[in-house]
């Protein structure tokens, strides 16, 4: 009896021992996002930063030619104000004037979108800080084009590419 008592109090006394020896504890490990999650958001990443290197090369190709339509922009503006350019080279002047115009205002159109675009996607909110403000950029050179002084619109669209750039940077 005494040792029936005894088998049974050493069984009940390391029965616990032995079954928290049988525990793992196991730390939580954080989540990993899943591959195919990751592969989308480098997607989505990739997608803005070509948007955003579509817009340097569009600007970019503008500016250039910008130069060459300024000098004969001001060449005839200067020959109208002294008469000696006639009716048909004055007007086609201002239907320069007016392309020119519009083409920087369908730059600021792009560019506001592409402003929106990154507000509302949560992949490339972090980059929409640096991308704030290229609009406002395009809407001081649309301005300043509408007051015919396209020199300085130019230098504003420069403005513009050099912050895209920065973007385009911070998103490598």
């Amino acid at each position: 009896m005494k040792r029936t008592i005894l088998v049974l109090l050493t069984t009940l006394l390391l029965s616990p021992v032995s079954l928290a020896q049988r525990r793992t504890r196991s730390t939580s490990t954080p989540a990993k996002p899943p591959a195919a999650e990751t592969q989308r958001v480098a997607q989505v990443r990739t997608a803005g930063a070509t948007r955003v290197a579509d817009q340097i090369k569009f600007l970019s190709k503008f500016i250039y030619l910008l130069g060459g339509a300024i000098s004969n922009i001001s060449s005839v503006d200067e020959s109208v104000s002294r008469n000696q350019a006639s009716p048909e080279v004055a007007q086609q002047n201002q239907q320069a004037k007016t392309r020119v115009k519009g083409n920087i205002t369908g730059f600021r159109e792009a560019l506001d979108k592409l402003e929106i675009d990154f507000r509302a996607t949560p992949e490339l909110q972090p980059y929409y800080i640096k991308l704030a403000g290229v609009a406002s950029g395009a809407a001081t050179a649309e301005q300043q084009a509408g007051n015919n002084q396209f020199d300085a619109a130019g230098r504003s669209l420069l403005g513009v590419v050099n912050r895209l750039t920065d973007v385009l940077l911070a998103m490598r």
